[in-house]
């Protein structure tokens, strides 16, 4: 492994501070860096090392950052609207490549971070070069609702809302509504990404696990139609980046090549 500098940021926004982090290898690059969008229960802190290997391998800068609400961002009172995915992209992502100076840049998201990669991408044109989705979904499908009625039902465990809390502190509770109450909620379910993935002008990659719990293989093959190729992981659930990260990161690099 090259040498890796982390540097932490703080995004200044009108509804409140973003943290993010950035890991530059330290051999100068010329190539865009990549910004990395987590999850509905997700933050930088649950990316592990994953960013910090991909700067290594593929030897430019990775970026990811805390949604307002998670992580070690400011906290949030709202309830989430049906257009959040869009509205990320829309409203934080300008600033965020406003403020660190990224000009052309690489969009890579898990799971509903997956969706935002592709609305920054169709929002951003030619800025976008590619767009990554990992385990990502494309509409709502009957798997993804019950595998979160599943979670709902084992967050009700101490231990398992214990776990969240560890991440998001305080404000834990507000992270599992946002996720819960938005998406079994009847207004979500005509929702689908067809329309930024329309308006994609660059090359997609979608992988995702054969044993997703929140989604068949329908969604990546929906989302990389026409657009970029398809990797299917066999064994492998909603984290293929916990659970197979040298795969991931040699099947990311093999497509930005």
């Amino acid at each position: 492994m090259t040498g890796i500098i982390e540097t932490e940021h703080w995004i200044e926004s009108a509804a409140g501070r973003l943290y993010a982090k950035s890991w530059m290898p330290d051999v100068e690059t010329s190539q865009p860096p990549i910004i990395l969008f987590h999850d509905s229960l997700g933050c930088i802190a649950l990316w592990r090392d994953f960013p910090e290997r991909l700067a290594d391998s593929l030897g430019r800068r990775v970026i990811a950052y805390d949604r307002l609400g998670f992580g070690r961002s400011d906290a949030r009172n709202d309830l989430l609207a049906q257009d959040f995915i869009a509205s990320e992209a829309e409203h934080f992502v300008p600033l965020l490549c406003e403020q660190l100076s990224i000009r052309e840049f690489v969009a890579c998201g898990h799971s509903v971070g997956g969706g935002m990669a592709v609305e920054t991408g169709a929002r951003f044109g030619e800025r976008c070069r590619a767009v990554i989705t990992i385990a990502a979904q494309a509409f709502v499908e009957d798997r993804t609702l019950q595998g979160i009625r599943v979670a709902q039902q084992e967050f009700k465990s101490a231990d398992t809302f214990a776990r969240l809390a560890k991440y998001h502190g305080g404000k834990a509770e507000w992270v599992l509504h946002a996720w819960i109450d938005t998406w079994l909620d009847p207004a979500r379910a005509g929702w689908t990404l067809d329309a930024a993935l329309e308006n994609l002008r660059c090359p997609v990659l979608a992988i995702h696990g054969d044993r997703d719990e929140y989604g068949s293989e329908a969604h990546p093959r929906h989302i990389a139609a026409g657009r970029g190729p398809v990797h299917i992981m066999p064994d492998t659930g909603h984290v293929p980046h916990r659970e197979h990260p040298a795969l991931v990161i040699k099947t990311i690099e093999d497509f930005l090549a």
